[in-house]
């Protein structure tokens, strides 16, 4: 029980009055006090919901596709004294040939492509763009839609025609609007003439803030002999039977193409090539999403240290100005722990004020990080919780020097401060 500075018993209720008080009065100090803990508290819920926003995302975005494609793709793990750093060009169209040939009991379908900068031009306008050399298997392997005309087929790869079908940016940058339809008019790529057949469906802006609609696709051949003057081709879509399928699809996949390429053991060491499943792909792009939300929270967090500094910076000021406030209460029966407590009720105070407040901001920032990004965003309840009981422990374990130290002040050499 604590002892009422006017006789009597002060009841833990006395002493949250004296706190909010003492806030109340000082209330200019105490709200720029708070404000740390405020932007640390928002800023770690809000990384924390973009972070799980964007895995949910890259999560659906590749669900999408389906859970039974693999992904070939060019890549040198020697990399030494002498050797180039880097990817290697190792893949070529007679690869994806020759998976469909060989592993037709486990793939269904193979999607070859190659893809380069090129710079589109319609009239006196020019847009940078990616183009995508493909086939008609990239449609359906990939998940391509043509909202407008038609996509490539077999025949335009043969006759290495020169067809194009292209996304919306680029018929906003070259034509002015989203929705002008091109289709039969000619732009030149590379200051190669080609037709427009088609227009994509449009996707909007992918996980990583890649505009999904800035491509033009044309057949593969064309790309390789007309537009980039390559053999190699970027990468291999592969489309298994099922997912059941994956596993062995995958091995046979490794052993054709070791041997079309003439690779000897150690294995993977010595593979220029790197076969991806699905499900690996997602586990990748989720660790790094992870990754990146921890280290933003962390970064965050930081702030909150600081704000905790803060707290006991304003508490330490706060006793020196009251310390003959502190000498009267002593000397009318506060015990020191009447005193200690008053002072981090006080400290308590200021980080729940700033925990609230920053749960507010950082569902404010989540909700129109929500609306720019187009990803279902929001606060998680743990991280919320973990974030206000740190404010609260911060504010208490900071508040603590300045609380003893006011509980400790001897009442006769506190009356007698000015």
């Amino acid at each position: 029980m604590f002892t009422q500075s006017g006789g009597g018993r002060m009841t833990p209720f006395d002493t949250l009055r004296f706190a909010l008080r003492a806030v109340r009065d000082n209330a200019l100090r105490s709200g720029l006090t708070i404000l740390g803990i405020v932007i640390g508290v928002a800023a770690v819920v809000a990384t924390v919901a973009v972070g799980q926003g964007a895995g949910a995302s890259i999560t659906n975005s590749v669900g999408q596709l389906g859970s039974n494609l693999l992904y070939i793709v060019p890549s040198n793990p020697r990399i030494g004294p002498g050797q180039p750093q880097g990817l290697t060009q190792s893949l070529r169209p007679e690869d994806a040939d020759a998976i469909l040939e060989r592993c037709k009991n486990t793939v269904s379908r193979v999607a070859p492509g190659v893809q380069g900068s090129v710079l589109a031009k319609a009239g006196n306008n020019n847009w940078r763009t990616t183009l995508t050399g493909v086939l008609p298997s990239h449609f359906p392997v990939n998940n391509v839609e043509v909202e407008r005309g038609r996509g490539v087929n077999q025949a335009d790869d043969n006759l290495r025609e020169r067809v194009v079908v292209v996304g919306r940016t680029v018929v906003l940058n070259l034509y002015g609007s989203r929705n002008y339809n091109c289709v039969g008019q000619e732009i030149a790529l590379n200051r190669t003439r080609f037709t427009i057949i088609g227009v994509l469906k449009e996707k909007g802006t992918s996980t990583f803030g890649d505009d999904q609609d800035n491509m033009v696709l044309i057949p593969l051949r064309t790309a390789l002999t007309r537009v980039l003057n390559q053999r190699n081709i970027s990468y291999i879509s592969v489309e298994c039977r099922s997912p059941e399928m994956m596993d062995l699809a995958t091995e046979q996949i490794l052993s054709l193409l070791r041997q079309r390429h003439r690779l000897s053991p150690p294995f993977p060491d010595n593979d220029d090539f790197t076969v991806l499943s699905q499900a690996q792909l997602l586990t990748i792009l989720q660790t790094v999403t992870g990754i990146l939300t921890i280290l933003l929270a962390s970064i965050a967090a930081i702030s909150l240290t600081v704000a905790g500094i803060g707290i006991m910076n304003i508490m330490l000021v706060s006793v020196t100005e009251r310390t003959r406030e502190i000498g009267i209460r002593k000397a009318l029966g506060a015990t020191e722990g009447n005193i200690r407590a008053q002072f981090l009720i006080e400290a308590a105070l200021l980080s729940v004020a700033g925990g609230i407040l920053g749960v507010l901001l950082g569902g404010g920032l989540s909700a129109i990080a929500a609306k720019l990004s187009g990803w279902a965003i929001t606060p998680n309840l743990n991280s919320v919780l973990v974030a206000v009981g740190v404010s609260v422990a911060i504010g208490v374990f900071f508040g603590y020097w300045p609380a003893r130290k006011a509980a400790r002040l001897h009442p006769i050499e506190a009356l007698r401060r000015e």
